[in-house]
């Protein structure tokens, strides 16, 4: 089917007044949860939004009490427009969670809101993602809209702006461009190869393909590199904002897939005025790309440096490490 059809055909199935779902996944984190879920609270427009809240079963006996805790604390949510909790019966874990809850909703209101339970968001993050998705939603190149966007000293940027590399910590697509994911490491490895591939792998600061060869071993069972490469193979976009909407309160080693910021790399002042200036040039952005880039940069020679020194320390003691830094070598 014409693309540009089928962008016509969803918005024609809504009104003006109506605006995207918000799907969030949690599990047994209550802090994590009354935390995104209270700043979602405080956004523009979300007592004009649906809620859709997924609650995955605790995979042993140890988070019986903690998954207890955070549906009951689910169950006393208000606020929205609508409230509807999907209590698993058993444990799907996230990535398996997020691929259902994703499909089944934005199949059912053709686009969609995405959160994880790890996600603070902005006051006008709601704004944001509505104004986006109604401005792009006939542009078939722009695939997903995300909250937060890597790196410091973005102010200088546009206000908003495309990548053809996706985050997930805070986003949302259409029905069309979610058709296009497909979790499958065996045929995507079979029939592409991104290993050497310096621009997908975020110029070469971040070695992406090596989570799909993790999932094709079942080290990994996630689903974001597999949205992230099919919006790289389709040649889609992604749009940012050079103030984050959205802030990840999980590096605290308490989630699946996240350690320590060490570097506060991660950290980020939430956008506190709404979006306003939504670009039309949709193409990528090369000085976002820049600042992207460089950063990553930045924090591999830091984490680098870091590792250089733990080594140092367990092989000759803090006093080879002293030596070192006199002699400025080795480190």
């Amino acid at each position: 089917m014409d693309s540009d059809k089928r962008r016509r055909e969803i918005k024609d199935t809504f009104r003006k007044d109506e605006f995207a779902p918000v799907v969030l996944f949690t599990y047994n984190r209550l802090d994590h949860t009354n935390k995104s879920i209270e700043a979602l609270k405080q956004n523009v427009l979300a007592d004009e939004t649906e809620l859709f809240i997924y609650s995955d079963a605790p995979k042993n006996e140890g988070a019986k009490d903690s998954v207890a805790a955070v549906r009951e604390y689910l169950h006393s949510v208000t606020g929205f427009k609508k409230i509807e909790i999907i209590e698993r019966e058993e444990n799907w874990g996230l990535a398996r969670n997020i691929i259902d809850g994703v499909t089944k909703i934005v199949n059912e209101y053709g686009r969609i809101i995405v959160l994880e339970d790890d996600i603070v968001t902005s006051p006008y993050f709601l704004q944001y993602m509505n104004d986006a998705l109604r401005i792009y939603e006939q542009e078939p190149k722009v695939m997903a809209v995300s909250g937060y966007c890597w790196g410091k000293d973005k102010e200088d940027l546009p206000e908003t702006f495309f990548l053809r590399w996706f985050s997930c910590w805070g986003w949302a697509t259409w029905k069309e461009a979610w058709d296009i994911f497909e979790r499958n490491p065996e045929k995507l490895v079979s029939e592409h190869n991104m290993e050497n591939n310096a621009y997908y792998n975020m110029n070469g600061q971040q070695n992406m393909w090596y989570q799909v060869e993790q999932n094709l071993t079942g080290d990994l069972y996630t689903w974001a590199i597999f949205f992230y490469t099919a919006i790289w193979i389709y040649e889609g976009l992604v749009l940012y904002s050079n103030e984050d909407l959205c802030l990840n309160i999980g590096f605290d080693n308490s989630g699946e897939h996240c350690g320590e910021d060490d570097y506060g790399f991660y950290k980020t002042d939430l956008r506190q005025s709404p979006v306003c200036d939504f670009t039309q040039e949709i193409i990528t952005s090369a000085s976002a790309e820049k600042c992207v880039t460089k950063s990553f940069a930045i924090i591999n020679r830091k984490s680098n440096l870091f590792s250089r020194f733990i080594k140092v320390l367990k092989r000759e003691g803090i006093k080879g490490v002293i030596d070192r830094l006199n002699n400025k070598a080795g480190l």
